[in-house]
């Protein structure tokens, strides 16, 4: 399948503009040329700083979607959607609840709070069918590399682990590895 756009959301505590997502944003302009959209949700754009519950956001990620979906003249599942921790687990969410996608990049994704490993969020990992790519540091407190690929044998879809060795849940200093990880794995798909 050719991809035909990405669309992108930061995670709970940070913009549009977090620099990880600005790197995979020029990597995929650069290496495939389509078209990008990074995306606040709507309580980063009223100026709030707790996140809406999980419909709303969900309800954002189809918006902005069909949104992309539209501009770039592309159908839906032409889209890679993702994002940085709580943005991609609300991509991934969209997506298990049947928002039509090429594939899932999830940077960071939150497979628990810190300290409370029986407090999974994987439920909806069953009723992902398409491609995933999981970017995530070695020392994140949010899973471990060994929980992380516990867990996502459950994805029906294909999925493929980067890992950043040494890197914790902001994966502070790696944005180019993240950039790089996710623009060759959206090249091949």
């Amino acid at each position: 399948m050719t991809v035909g756009g990405a669309l992108f959301f930061p995670g709970a505590g940070s913009g549009r503009d977090t620099p990880s997502l600005v790197a995979v944003d020029r990597a995929l302009v650069d290496t495939l040329g389509v078209p990008v959209v990074r995306a606040d949700f709507p309580y980063r754009r009223e100026g709030r700083r707790a996140p809406d519950r999980a419909p709303k956001l969900i309800a954002c990620v189809r918006a902005e979607a069909s949104s992309l979906a539209t501009t770039a003249g592309v159908p839906p599942d032409a889209l890679v959607l993702g994002g940085r921790s709580m943005g991609g687990r609300m991509c991934s969410m969209a997506v298990a609840e049947g928002l039509p996608a090429a594939g899932l990049a999830l940077i960071a994704y939150p497979l628990h709070p810190p300290g409370k490993a029986d407090r999974l969020r994987i439920e909806h990992f069953p009723d992902i069918a398409v491609p995933c790519l999981f970017v995530s540091g070695t020392r994140d407190p949010f899973g471990t590399p060994e929980e992380l690929e516990s867990q996502t044998a459950a994805i029906a879809g294909e999925v493929t682990h980067v890992w950043i060795e040494g890197g914790r849940h902001e994966l502070r200093g790696a944005d180019a590895r993240v950039a790089e990880a996710v623009a060759d794995w959206v090249s091949a798909l």
